[in-house]
Protein backbone atom coordinates (compact mmCIF):
# COMPACT_ATOMS: atom_id res chain seq x y z
CA UNK A 1 0.00 0.00 0.00
CA UNK A 2 1.19 3.73 -0.54
CA UNK A 3 0.88 6.09 1.95
CA UNK A 4 -2.68 7.69 0.51
CA UNK A 5 -3.84 4.09 0.78
CA UNK A 6 -2.48 3.57 4.45
CA UNK A 7 -4.23 6.81 5.68
CA UNK A 8 -7.51 5.73 3.98
CA UNK A 9 -7.38 2.62 5.79
CA UNK A 10 -6.27 3.76 9.24
CA UNK A 11 -8.96 6.64 9.06
CA UNK A 12 -12.03 4.20 8.28
CA UNK A 13 -10.49 1.55 10.83
CA UNK A 14 -10.12 4.25 13.01
CA UNK A 15 -13.46 4.70 13.19
CA UNK A 16 -14.75 0.88 13.75
CA UNK A 17 -12.04 0.96 16.25
CA UNK A 18 -13.98 4.12 17.66
CA UNK A 19 -17.37 2.07 17.54
CA UNK A 20 -16.31 -0.91 19.10
CA UNK A 21 -14.83 0.67 21.64
CA UNK A 22 -17.76 2.44 22.33
CA UNK A 23 -19.78 -0.87 23.43
CA UNK A 24 -17.14 -1.70 25.83
CA UNK A 25 -15.65 1.30 27.14
CA UNK A 26 -19.16 2.21 29.52
CA UNK A 27 -19.64 -1.16 30.70
CA UNK A 28 -16.86 -1.62 33.35
CA UNK A 29 -17.90 2.37 34.39
CA UNK A 30 -21.47 1.15 35.09
CA UNK A 31 -21.55 1.15 38.95
CA UNK A 32 -19.70 4.36 39.34
CA UNK A 33 -22.16 6.02 36.58
CA UNK A 34 -25.08 4.80 37.95
CA UNK A 35 -24.36 6.27 41.87
CA UNK A 36 -23.02 9.61 40.08
CA UNK A 37 -26.48 10.71 38.21
CA UNK A 38 -28.80 8.68 40.22
CA UNK A 39 -29.86 5.91 38.29
CA UNK A 40 -32.92 4.65 40.19
CA UNK A 41 -32.46 0.80 39.87
CA UNK A 42 -29.68 -1.48 37.99
CA UNK A 43 -32.54 -2.40 35.33
CA UNK A 44 -32.90 1.01 34.28
CA UNK A 45 -29.01 1.62 34.43
CA UNK A 46 -28.69 -1.09 31.37
CA UNK A 47 -30.58 0.89 29.06
CA UNK A 48 -27.07 2.97 28.76
CA UNK A 49 -25.91 -0.10 26.72
CA UNK A 50 -29.12 -0.80 25.18
CA UNK A 51 -30.32 2.70 24.47
CA UNK A 52 -27.23 2.40 21.91
CA UNK A 53 -27.47 -0.75 21.00
CA UNK A 54 -30.96 -0.55 19.42
CA UNK A 55 -30.93 2.31 17.05
CA UNK A 56 -27.50 0.59 15.47
CA UNK A 57 -28.79 -2.30 14.67
CA UNK A 58 -32.26 -1.31 13.16
CA UNK A 59 -30.77 1.80 11.47
CA UNK A 60 -28.20 -0.12 9.53
CA UNK A 61 -30.21 -1.35 6.54
CA UNK A 62 -31.38 2.02 5.87
CA UNK A 63 -27.75 3.82 6.78
CA UNK A 64 -26.10 1.52 3.80
CA UNK A 65 -29.05 2.08 1.03
CA UNK A 66 -28.94 5.91 2.16
CA UNK A 67 -25.10 5.96 1.65
CA UNK A 68 -25.77 4.81 -1.79
CA UNK A 69 -28.21 6.93 -2.75
CA UNK A 70 -26.49 10.56 -1.22
CA UNK A 71 -22.49 9.29 -0.49
CA UNK A 72 -20.56 7.45 1.27
CA UNK A 73 -17.92 9.76 2.34
CA UNK A 74 -21.14 12.41 2.60
CA UNK A 75 -23.14 9.99 5.06
CA UNK A 76 -19.59 8.95 6.93
CA UNK A 77 -18.65 12.26 7.91
CA UNK A 78 -22.10 13.25 8.91
CA UNK A 79 -22.19 9.65 10.48
CA UNK A 80 -18.70 10.89 12.84
CA UNK A 81 -19.89 14.10 13.45
CA UNK A 82 -22.83 13.47 15.24
CA UNK A 83 -20.78 10.33 16.73
CA UNK A 84 -18.50 13.02 18.32
CA UNK A 85 -21.04 15.37 19.70
CA UNK A 86 -23.38 12.81 21.00
CA UNK A 87 -20.33 11.82 22.89
CA UNK A 88 -19.71 15.27 23.98
CA UNK A 89 -22.92 15.30 25.67
CA UNK A 90 -23.09 11.74 27.10
CA UNK A 91 -19.79 13.28 28.99
CA UNK A 92 -22.05 16.31 30.35
CA UNK A 93 -24.87 14.70 30.76
CA UNK A 94 -26.31 16.13 34.26
CA UNK A 95 -29.09 13.55 34.58
CA UNK A 96 -30.08 10.04 33.41
CA UNK A 97 -32.40 10.69 30.78
CA UNK A 98 -30.00 13.22 29.19
CA UNK A 99 -26.94 10.31 28.92
CA UNK A 100 -29.95 7.94 27.90
CA UNK A 101 -30.79 9.95 25.00
CA UNK A 102 -26.93 10.83 24.17
CA UNK A 103 -26.14 6.82 24.33
CA UNK A 104 -29.05 6.96 21.53
CA UNK A 105 -27.69 9.20 19.29
CA UNK A 106 -24.31 7.56 19.45
CA UNK A 107 -26.19 4.42 18.40
CA UNK A 108 -27.80 6.31 15.14
CA UNK A 109 -24.83 7.71 14.05
CA UNK A 110 -22.40 4.18 14.59
CA UNK A 111 -25.79 3.21 11.88
CA UNK A 112 -24.08 5.06 9.72
CA UNK A 113 -20.51 4.38 10.12
CA UNK A 114 -20.89 0.81 9.90
CA UNK A 115 -21.81 0.50 6.56
CA UNK A 116 -20.16 3.27 5.10
CA UNK A 117 -16.96 2.46 6.51
CA UNK A 118 -17.07 -0.71 4.80
CA UNK A 119 -18.31 0.21 1.51
CA UNK A 120 -15.63 2.77 1.34
CA UNK A 121 -13.10 0.34 2.42
CA UNK A 122 -14.51 -2.35 -0.67
CA UNK A 123 -14.47 0.44 -2.83
CA UNK A 124 -10.91 2.12 -2.24
CA UNK A 125 -9.03 -1.42 -1.97
CA UNK A 126 -9.27 -3.69 -5.29
CA UNK A 127 -10.61 -7.04 -5.06
CA UNK A 128 -7.78 -9.06 -4.15
CA UNK A 129 -4.76 -9.15 -1.85
CA UNK A 130 -5.16 -5.65 -0.77
CA UNK A 131 -8.63 -5.73 0.09
CA UNK A 132 -8.08 -8.96 2.32
CA UNK A 133 -5.85 -7.56 4.03
CA UNK A 134 -7.32 -4.02 5.06
CA UNK A 135 -10.40 -6.30 6.30
CA UNK A 136 -8.05 -8.05 7.85
CA UNK A 137 -6.66 -4.91 9.81
CA UNK A 138 -10.25 -3.85 10.45
CA UNK A 139 -11.56 -7.27 11.89
CA UNK A 140 -8.64 -7.09 14.42
CA UNK A 141 -9.35 -3.52 15.50
CA UNK A 142 -13.12 -4.26 15.80
CA UNK A 143 -12.21 -6.87 18.59
CA UNK A 144 -9.12 -4.60 19.86
CA UNK A 145 -11.56 -2.28 20.40
CA UNK A 146 -13.46 -4.47 22.58
CA UNK A 147 -10.80 -5.57 24.43
CA UNK A 148 -9.09 -1.90 24.91
CA UNK A 149 -12.38 -0.67 26.42
CA UNK A 150 -12.66 -3.15 29.44
CA UNK A 151 -9.09 -2.37 30.00
CA UNK A 152 -9.49 1.30 29.43
CA UNK A 153 -12.70 1.78 30.98
CA UNK A 154 -11.30 -0.02 34.26
CA UNK A 155 -8.15 2.47 34.25
CA UNK A 156 -10.05 6.21 33.37
CA UNK A 157 -12.83 4.84 36.23
CA UNK A 158 -10.41 3.80 38.75
CA UNK A 159 -7.76 6.97 38.05
CA UNK A 160 -10.17 9.71 36.53
CA UNK A 161 -14.35 9.55 36.03
CA UNK A 162 -16.64 7.83 33.80
CA UNK A 163 -17.32 10.79 32.09
CA UNK A 164 -12.99 10.32 30.24
CA UNK A 165 -14.95 7.43 28.76
CA UNK A 166 -16.85 9.23 26.68
CA UNK A 167 -14.35 12.35 26.04
CA UNK A 168 -11.99 9.88 24.81
CA UNK A 169 -14.27 8.92 22.17
CA UNK A 170 -14.45 12.57 21.11
CA UNK A 171 -11.06 12.71 20.96
CA UNK A 172 -11.35 9.82 18.53
CA UNK A 173 -14.08 11.36 16.77
CA UNK A 174 -12.16 14.65 16.18
CA UNK A 175 -9.33 12.78 14.46
CA UNK A 176 -10.96 10.39 12.40
CA UNK A 177 -13.50 13.62 11.34
CA UNK A 178 -10.36 14.93 9.61
CA UNK A 179 -9.09 11.92 7.84
CA UNK A 180 -12.58 11.71 6.65
CA UNK A 181 -12.61 15.16 5.02
CA UNK A 182 -8.84 14.93 3.96
CA UNK A 183 -8.01 11.71 2.70
CA UNK A 184 -11.25 9.86 1.58
CA UNK A 185 -11.96 9.86 -1.84
CA UNK A 186 -14.93 11.69 -2.64
CA UNK A 187 -18.25 10.58 -3.66
CA UNK A 188 -18.87 9.99 -7.77
CA UNK A 189 -22.32 11.45 -7.10
CA UNK A 190 -25.94 9.32 -5.34
CA UNK A 191 -27.92 7.37 -7.19
CA UNK A 192 -31.11 8.85 -9.01
CA UNK A 193 -33.11 6.24 -6.95
CA UNK A 194 -36.07 6.54 -4.74
CA UNK A 195 -35.51 5.65 -1.16
CA UNK A 196 -37.87 2.47 -0.28
CA UNK A 197 -40.03 4.53 2.32
CA UNK A 198 -41.89 1.43 3.32
CA UNK A 199 -38.90 -1.45 3.57
CA UNK A 200 -36.69 1.37 5.33
CA UNK A 201 -39.82 1.41 8.06
CA UNK A 202 -40.60 -2.50 8.34
CA UNK A 203 -36.52 -3.26 8.18
CA UNK A 204 -36.16 -0.76 10.95
CA UNK A 205 -38.94 -1.91 13.33
CA UNK A 206 -38.24 -5.28 12.74
CA UNK A 207 -34.97 -5.65 13.80
CA UNK A 208 -35.60 -2.99 16.48
CA UNK A 209 -37.81 -5.45 18.22
CA UNK A 210 -35.39 -8.62 17.06
CA UNK A 211 -32.90 -6.92 19.04
CA UNK A 212 -34.65 -5.72 22.11
CA UNK A 213 -36.69 -9.12 22.25
CA UNK A 214 -33.37 -10.99 22.40
CA UNK A 215 -31.54 -8.44 24.69
CA UNK A 216 -34.43 -8.73 27.58
CA UNK A 217 -35.34 -12.25 26.70
CA UNK A 218 -39.16 -10.64 25.77
CA UNK A 219 -40.68 -13.65 23.41
CA UNK A 220 -43.70 -10.84 22.17
CA UNK A 221 -40.74 -8.69 20.70
CA UNK A 222 -39.44 -11.84 18.99
CA UNK A 223 -42.70 -12.67 17.60
CA UNK A 224 -43.01 -9.28 16.32
CA UNK A 225 -40.00 -8.94 14.87
CA UNK A 226 -40.74 -12.23 12.62
CA UNK A 227 -43.99 -10.67 11.56
CA UNK A 228 -41.97 -7.26 10.69
CA UNK A 229 -39.23 -9.36 8.94
CA UNK A 230 -41.44 -11.29 7.05
CA UNK A 231 -43.85 -8.53 5.52
CA UNK A 232 -40.37 -6.63 4.91
CA UNK A 233 -39.43 -9.68 2.57
CA UNK A 234 -42.63 -9.26 1.39
CA UNK A 235 -42.19 -5.87 0.15
CA UNK A 236 -38.88 -6.06 -1.18
CA UNK A 237 -40.19 -9.25 -3.70
CA UNK A 238 -42.79 -6.38 -4.96
CA UNK A 239 -40.66 -3.16 -4.69
CA UNK A 240 -38.68 -1.53 -8.02
CA UNK A 241 -36.20 0.11 -5.54
CA UNK A 242 -35.60 -1.95 -2.84
CA UNK A 243 -34.23 -1.06 0.32
CA UNK A 244 -32.65 -4.46 0.31
CA UNK A 245 -32.60 -6.24 -2.89
CA UNK A 246 -33.61 -9.72 -2.79
CA UNK A 247 -31.07 -10.95 -5.32
CA UNK A 248 -28.20 -10.16 -2.66
CA UNK A 249 -30.07 -12.14 -0.17
CA UNK A 250 -30.55 -14.60 -2.77
CA UNK A 251 -26.60 -14.64 -3.45
CA UNK A 252 -25.04 -18.10 -1.25
CA UNK A 253 -21.95 -16.15 -0.89
CA UNK A 254 -24.40 -13.50 1.02
CA UNK A 255 -26.20 -15.67 2.71
CA UNK A 256 -23.95 -18.21 4.24
CA UNK A 257 -21.36 -16.02 4.93
CA UNK A 258 -23.81 -13.75 7.33
CA UNK A 259 -24.66 -17.43 8.74
CA UNK A 260 -20.91 -18.00 9.45
CA UNK A 261 -20.58 -14.56 10.60
CA UNK A 262 -23.56 -14.64 13.04
CA UNK A 263 -22.06 -18.04 14.75
CA UNK A 264 -18.36 -16.21 15.30
CA UNK A 265 -20.41 -13.45 16.70
CA UNK A 266 -22.80 -15.15 18.87
CA UNK A 267 -20.78 -17.48 20.12
CA UNK A 268 -17.42 -15.65 20.88
CA UNK A 269 -19.76 -12.57 22.22
CA UNK A 270 -21.84 -14.55 24.63
CA UNK A 271 -18.79 -16.58 25.83
CA UNK A 272 -16.48 -12.96 26.38
CA UNK A 273 -19.32 -11.59 28.22
CA UNK A 274 -19.74 -14.98 30.83
CA UNK A 275 -16.15 -14.24 30.60
CA UNK A 276 -16.26 -11.21 32.40
CA UNK A 277 -18.84 -12.72 35.20
CA UNK A 278 -16.07 -15.41 35.56
CA UNK A 279 -13.06 -12.93 35.91
CA UNK A 280 -15.54 -10.87 38.56
CA UNK A 281 -18.47 -12.91 40.42
CA UNK A 282 -16.04 -16.03 40.53
CA UNK A 283 -12.70 -14.78 41.22
CA UNK A 284 -13.36 -11.79 42.35
CA UNK A 285 -11.46 -9.36 40.39
CA UNK A 286 -11.65 -5.78 40.13
CA UNK A 287 -13.17 -3.95 36.88
CA UNK A 288 -9.33 -2.51 35.64
CA UNK A 289 -7.97 -6.63 36.68
CA UNK A 290 -10.85 -7.88 34.61
CA UNK A 291 -10.17 -5.65 31.76
CA UNK A 292 -6.67 -6.78 31.86
CA UNK A 293 -7.88 -10.31 31.88
CA UNK A 294 -8.64 -10.09 28.17
CA UNK A 295 -5.25 -9.28 26.92
CA UNK A 296 -5.21 -12.47 25.54
CA UNK A 297 -8.20 -12.17 23.41
CA UNK A 298 -6.62 -8.65 22.28
CA UNK A 299 -3.32 -9.75 21.54
CA UNK A 300 -4.54 -12.84 19.56
CA UNK A 301 -7.11 -10.49 17.94
CA UNK A 302 -4.30 -8.29 16.47
CA UNK A 303 -1.97 -11.30 15.30
CA UNK A 304 -5.52 -13.16 13.67
CA UNK A 305 -5.47 -9.77 11.99
CA UNK A 306 -2.74 -9.94 10.30
CA UNK A 307 -2.86 -13.57 8.85
CA UNK A 308 -6.20 -13.45 7.41
CA UNK A 309 -5.11 -11.78 4.28
CA UNK A 310 -2.33 -14.34 3.86
CA UNK A 311 -4.58 -17.68 4.85
CA UNK A 312 -7.29 -16.87 2.64
CA UNK A 313 -4.87 -16.23 -0.01
CA UNK A 314 -3.52 -19.19 -0.05
CA UNK A 315 -6.69 -21.70 1.28
CA UNK A 316 -9.19 -19.59 0.16
CA UNK A 317 -11.94 -17.94 2.29
CA UNK A 318 -13.88 -21.23 3.28
CA UNK A 319 -10.90 -23.10 4.58
CA UNK A 320 -10.18 -20.37 6.93
CA UNK A 321 -13.92 -20.33 7.97
CA UNK A 322 -13.03 -23.76 9.13
CA UNK A 323 -9.76 -23.26 10.69
CA UNK A 324 -11.10 -19.73 12.59
CA UNK A 325 -14.03 -21.74 14.01
CA UNK A 326 -12.43 -24.52 14.94
CA UNK A 327 -9.97 -22.23 16.71
CA UNK A 328 -12.86 -20.52 18.47
CA UNK A 329 -14.70 -23.58 19.56
CA UNK A 330 -11.36 -25.29 20.63
CA UNK A 331 -10.88 -22.01 22.70
CA UNK A 332 -14.11 -21.70 24.16
CA UNK A 333 -15.17 -25.44 25.27
CA UNK A 334 -11.53 -25.41 26.90
CA UNK A 335 -13.16 -22.66 29.35
CA UNK A 336 -15.00 -25.81 31.06
CA UNK A 337 -11.08 -26.12 33.13
CA UNK A 338 -10.98 -22.60 34.32
CA UNK A 339 -10.71 -23.20 37.99
CA UNK A 340 -12.81 -21.38 40.95
CA UNK A 341 -9.90 -20.07 41.83
CA UNK A 342 -6.57 -18.80 39.95
CA UNK A 343 -4.42 -20.62 37.38
CA UNK A 344 -3.89 -17.62 35.00
CA UNK A 345 -2.77 -19.78 31.75
CA UNK A 346 -6.35 -21.72 31.29
CA UNK A 347 -7.69 -18.30 31.33
CA UNK A 348 -4.96 -16.51 28.82
CA UNK A 349 -4.68 -19.00 26.65
CA UNK A 350 -8.31 -20.32 25.72
CA UNK A 351 -9.27 -16.85 25.77
CA UNK A 352 -6.66 -16.24 22.99
CA UNK A 353 -7.84 -19.31 20.93
CA UNK A 354 -11.03 -18.02 21.06
CA UNK A 355 -10.02 -14.50 19.59
CA UNK A 356 -7.35 -15.61 17.11
CA UNK A 357 -10.27 -17.90 15.93
CA UNK A 358 -13.18 -15.07 15.97
CA UNK A 359 -11.01 -13.16 13.75
CA UNK A 360 -9.90 -15.02 11.14
CA UNK A 361 -13.70 -16.35 10.52
CA UNK A 362 -14.56 -12.34 10.96
CA UNK A 363 -12.68 -11.31 7.87
CA UNK A 364 -12.89 -14.54 6.11
CA UNK A 365 -16.89 -14.10 6.57
CA UNK A 366 -17.25 -10.27 5.23
CA UNK A 367 -14.46 -11.13 2.43
CA UNK A 368 -16.73 -13.34 1.12
CA UNK A 369 -19.86 -11.31 1.58
CA UNK A 370 -18.77 -8.25 -0.26
CA UNK A 371 -16.64 -9.69 -2.94
CA UNK A 372 -17.98 -10.39 -6.46
CA UNK A 373 -20.93 -7.52 -6.33
CA UNK A 374 -21.53 -4.42 -8.05
CA UNK A 375 -19.93 -1.39 -6.47
CA UNK A 376 -23.45 0.28 -6.68
CA UNK A 377 -24.45 -2.78 -4.14
CA UNK A 378 -21.24 -2.29 -1.72
CA UNK A 379 -23.34 0.52 0.81
CA UNK A 380 -26.02 -2.66 1.28
CA UNK A 381 -23.65 -5.06 1.31
CA UNK A 382 -21.94 -3.05 4.38
CA UNK A 383 -24.99 -3.07 6.05
CA UNK A 384 -25.85 -7.04 5.89
CA UNK A 385 -22.28 -7.71 6.87
CA UNK A 386 -21.80 -5.63 9.75
CA UNK A 387 -25.88 -6.91 10.90
CA UNK A 388 -24.63 -9.83 12.73
CA UNK A 389 -22.47 -8.27 15.09
CA UNK A 390 -25.77 -7.04 16.47
CA UNK A 391 -28.01 -9.95 15.63
CA UNK A 392 -25.65 -11.77 17.61
CA UNK A 393 -27.48 -10.65 20.79
CA UNK A 394 -29.06 -13.86 20.54
CA UNK A 395 -25.99 -15.81 21.22
CA UNK A 396 -25.39 -13.81 24.49
CA UNK A 397 -28.96 -13.88 25.64
CA UNK A 398 -29.12 -18.20 24.86
CA UNK A 399 -25.26 -18.36 26.78
CA UNK A 400 -26.48 -16.45 29.38
CA UNK A 401 -29.90 -19.07 29.71
CA UNK A 402 -27.41 -21.98 29.81
CA UNK A 403 -25.41 -20.65 32.38
CA UNK A 404 -28.48 -19.20 34.59
CA UNK A 405 -30.08 -22.78 34.44
CA UNK A 406 -27.78 -24.04 37.09
CA UNK A 407 -27.56 -23.39 40.60
CA UNK A 408 -24.05 -22.91 41.14
CA UNK A 409 -22.53 -20.24 38.88
CA UNK A 410 -19.38 -22.22 37.88
CA UNK A 411 -20.67 -25.06 36.70
CA UNK A 412 -23.65 -22.69 34.40
CA UNK A 413 -20.37 -21.09 33.04
CA UNK A 414 -19.01 -24.03 32.32
CA UNK A 415 -22.23 -25.98 30.76
CA UNK A 416 -22.74 -22.43 28.71
CA UNK A 417 -19.12 -22.52 27.49
CA UNK A 418 -19.57 -26.57 26.51
CA UNK A 419 -22.42 -25.25 24.26
CA UNK A 420 -21.11 -21.96 22.72
CA UNK A 421 -17.75 -24.53 21.67
CA UNK A 422 -20.33 -27.38 20.00
CA UNK A 423 -22.10 -24.54 18.05
CA UNK A 424 -18.68 -23.00 16.74
CA UNK A 425 -17.76 -26.30 15.87
CA UNK A 426 -20.66 -27.30 13.67
CA UNK A 427 -20.80 -23.83 12.45
CA UNK A 428 -17.04 -24.30 11.20
CA UNK A 429 -18.08 -27.35 9.58
CA UNK A 430 -21.67 -26.80 8.07
CA UNK A 431 -20.48 -22.98 7.36
CA UNK A 432 -17.08 -24.81 5.13
CA UNK A 433 -18.87 -26.12 3.41
CA UNK A 434 -21.45 -24.06 2.34
CA UNK A 435 -19.25 -21.55 1.48
CA UNK A 436 -16.96 -23.82 -0.33
CA UNK A 437 -20.11 -24.32 -2.92
CA UNK A 438 -20.97 -20.77 -3.13
CA UNK A 439 -17.34 -19.97 -3.68
CA UNK A 440 -16.25 -22.65 -6.28
CA UNK A 441 -13.07 -19.85 -6.77
CA UNK A 442 -12.21 -19.58 -3.46
CA UNK A 443 -12.09 -23.72 -2.77
CA UNK A 444 -9.78 -24.02 -5.12
CA UNK A 445 -7.18 -21.36 -3.03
Amino acid sequence: MNTREWLVLVTLCGATFMTGLDYSIITVALPELGRDLGFATRGDLQWVVTACLLPTAALMPLFGRVSDVVGRRRLFAVGVTAFTGFSLLAALAPVPGVLVGARAGQGVAAAMIGPTALALMTTAFAEGPKRTRAMGVNGALLSLGFVAGTIGGGLVTSGLSWRWTMLILVGIGVVVLVGALTVLPGDSGGSAVRLDVPGAVLASAGLFALVYGISTLTWIGVAAAVLLLGAFLAVEARHAAPLVPPRLLRRPTVKWGMAVALVTFGMCGGATLLLSVYMQDVLGWSPLRTGLGFLGEGVAALVAGGLAARLIGAYGAPATVAAGLTAQAVGTAGMVFLPASGELGVLLATSAAMGFGHVLTVVAAITTITSGLDPADQGVAGSLAQMPTFVGAIGVAGLTAVASAYAELLTGLHAAFVVAGAVALLGAAGGALLLRRATPAAAAG
